[in-house]
């Protein structure tokens, strides 16, 4: 049997906006949302602009609350990578010591010892010494990507949230970002958590696919079985749409 990592059940949230006049109004967005993630899978979380994509994923890296349901596992702090990598790295470092300071902060005191694990990891996302000493701004979208995956695995999470990673990339990078992303699974053994609107994408890197639509899950199936053999008619439209 499989090892279930995290288990979602009848997931409700959303988000409160107040008025100048003091009043408040609640925005449900995610509906009753069940699903299951497995150790060391890649499961697709595929959906329209607006359909509760990123609220699902706040919601599993406990950035926001739920109105009511529950997330449990045993996922320790599930980690992200963003679609932006530039935004989510500091400019001002080099992705050598932007990679040190979190290895710090957890606890690994012995510089030796951080710099072993910084150059580990460096490998694993295929860094070069020259581009471990560069700053963000002299990379490429695709590296700094890598740097970004980099940063996610550092301190060996069991779960990564990936939201739209490579919407932002050349179409010539998004196939080694893909096939990285799929390595650090089989090297790691995290699971991944892949958000995209791009049911190719999807194809390419996903064990399993969750297809969303106004905050609701209306399909989950095998990859191969969801595409091939879709069960909603939603998802059957999506299919078509991306032909």
């Amino acid at each position: 049997m499989p090892e279930i990592i995290l288990t979602a059940k009848d997931l409700r949230a959303g988000y409160t906006t107040y008025t100048v006049t003091g009043g408040e109004s609640y925005r449900e967005v995610l509906h009753g949302v069940s699903f299951d993630i497995e150790a060391g899978e890649i499961l697709g979380l595929v959906g329209e602009s607006g359909s509760g994509k990123s609220t699902l994923a706040r919601a599993v890296l406990g950035l926001l609350k739920p109105a009511s349901g529950s997330i449990s596992g045993h996922v320790g702090r599930p980690q992200v990578v963003f679609q932006d990598p530039f935004g989510a790295l500091n400019p001002a470092f080099t992705i050598r010591r932007f990679l040190e300071e979190p290895l710090g902060a957890a606890g690994v005191r012995d510089r030796a010892e951080r710099h072993r694990r910084i150059e580990e990891i460096g490998a694993l996302v295929g860094f070069t010494d020259t581009e471990l000493d560069s700053k963000p701004s002299e990379l490429s979208g695709g590296q700094r990507q890598r740097a970004s995956i980099a940063a996610a695995i550092l301190a060996g999470p069991r779960l990564l949230v990936a939201d739209e990673p490579v919407s932002a990339l050349d179409v010539t990078i998004v196939a080694q970002i893909l096939a990285l992303l799929k390595d650090v699974r089989e090297r790691t053994g995290v699971a991944i958590l892949f958000i995209s609107h791009d049911l190719n994408v999807i194809y390419q890197i996903c064990d399993r696919v969750m297809v969303m639509r106004n905050g609701e899950i209306l399909e989950i199936n095998s990859t191969r079985e969801l595409f091939h053999n879709p069960q909603h008619p939603y998802t059957k439209e999506l299919l078509e749409a991306s032909v």
